[in-house]
């Protein structure tokens, strides 16, 4: 059997963002591991993982014609479009000949919205009205207007029409993978499986099929785990809101008063770019890190997986990205979620009011209300039942790899089905 796999190749080609490389990467190594031989096609116009890390697979690199202006934008929803259509050409020829299995790198919940979107554009949800933010959608319990995945665009056209494209080529997929388990998102599976007539393969958490993988695409500051070390057990929130998100200068200032007033030890990660306008932490200010007194440890970016995993850290302020949010689950820390857009909506109403694992910053950044957050999570009785619950969800994921688990006989389908291409 071992040498039957070896003769199938699978090719994989990332969106070039770094939570969508991350779990790619990983399901290479999973597939990889079982027999399948692993080539990984790369943006040109974007920063990548350093082949020489991943000897095992084929390295190809994809000339997507974006200039270096096109593919630094922030607005998300161009520069998918703009990928889309320079991409269309010469994958052309060569898609029609593979059979294509999908990655989703996002949950099965907020996918299950995306789904949903054609229904709710005839009910009226679309465009979103202020005045029904707060109002139930009763077709995707527990979410309400304001947790649908959209971005702020003046194009919603475009964007519907991106949503509705993607959803009908996935469905005429050969079938579709999931980073996640089925003991999470089994009503979100069963949602989509009626409409969906291919195979769905919830294989994840990847990231527990292997140790964490060096695919990131920023330097780590070494300086995080040495300072987890001289911190007391649980004690410290880790904060940060993944490698795209940015928060405006009064939010950073808010977000950094109300670490400090919650008398909490953290370690946060202000990426440069995080800050819109700004290059790092000029906007402190003069002498707040001083005043600290080391109870708070400022980093460009910290090795994520290894920091959830430290003994020291007691809770996680994130903004949700679905990546961090299983990377939390698996290492059963409790979240403070401050979702900024799109799929992260999603998965904060689900860690806050169907896992009931973390709790919501729902009324933007107000410095009392992070402190009350915090203390909420990491001090008071409220954060103790949430840390009870997320570590009996943490079990579900230990037992969820294991043979004869859920995500293990998954993975074992997913193999039987590419091998039989």
């Amino acid at each position: 059997m071992q040498q039957t796999r070896q003769r199938h190749r699978v090719v994989l080609l990332p969106l070039p963002l770094q939570g969508h490389i991350n779990p790619m990467l990983q399901l290479a190594n999973i597939l990889h591991s079982h027999g399948f031989s692993i080539t990984i096609i790369l943006h040109t116009s974007f920063p990548s993982p350093n082949p020489s890390n991943y000897p095992h697979f084929t390295f190809l690199s994809f000339p997507d014609g974006l200039s270096q202006s096109e593919a630094s934008t922030t607005d998300l929803l161009s520069l998918i479009l703009l990928l889309n259509l320079r991409c269309i050409n010469p994958f052309r020829d060569c898609l029609v000949k593979l059979s294509r299995l999908v990655l989703r790198t996002g949950g099965v919940s907020s996918y299950a919205a995306f789904a949903a979107f054609p229904t709710l554009f005839e009910k009226g949800y679309f465009p979103v009205q202020d005045s029904r933010l707060e109002e139930p959608i009763s077709e995707l319990p527990p979410l309400r207007v304001k947790d649908l995945p959209v971005i702020k665009t003046s194009n919603f056209d475009s964007y519907y029409q991106f949503l509705t494209d993607m959803v009908r080529q996935n469905k005429a997929s050969s079938g579709l993978i999931f980073n996640s388990f089925e003991e999470l998102e089994q009503p979100a599976l069963a949602t989509l499986c009626p409409d969906f007539h291919i195979p769905i393969f919830p294989i994840g958490p990847f990231h527990r099929y292997f140790p964490a993988s060096s695919s990131s695409l920023l330097t780590h500051d070494e300086t995080s785990i040495p300072w987890l070390k001289t911190q007391a057990p649980k004690s410290v929130l880790y904060v940060s809101i993944g490698s795209i998100a940015a928060m405006d200068e009064k939010e950073f200032l808010e977000a950094a008063w109300g670490l400090a007033n919650s008398k909490q030890p953290f370690l946060w990660v202000v990426r440069p770019g995080s800050v819109r306008g700004r290059k790092w932490l000029e906007s402190l200010p003069n002498g707040f890190i001083e005043m600290l007194g080391g109870r708070g440890h400022i980093v460009n970016w910290a090795p994520q997986q290894d920091v959830l995993a430290h003994p020291a850290v007691g809770a996680f302020w994130t903004h949700n990205g679905w990546n961090s949010t299983l990377e939390s689950i698996c290492e059963g820390v409790p979240m403070i979620c401050m979702p900024r857009f799109t799929d992260q909506l999603v998965n904060a109403r689900y860690v806050s009011h169907v896992w009931g694992v973390g709790v919501q910053l729902e009324n933007g950044l107000e410095r009392g209300d992070i402190e009350r957050a915090i203390r909420g999570l990491m001090v008071e009785k409220e954060g103790k039942e949430i840390r009870e619950r997320m570590l009996h969800l943490k079990e579900k994921v230990n037992l969820c790899v294991m043979q004869g688990g859920s995500s293990h006989e998954s993975l074992q389908r997913l193999i039987s089905h590419i091998s039989s291409f």
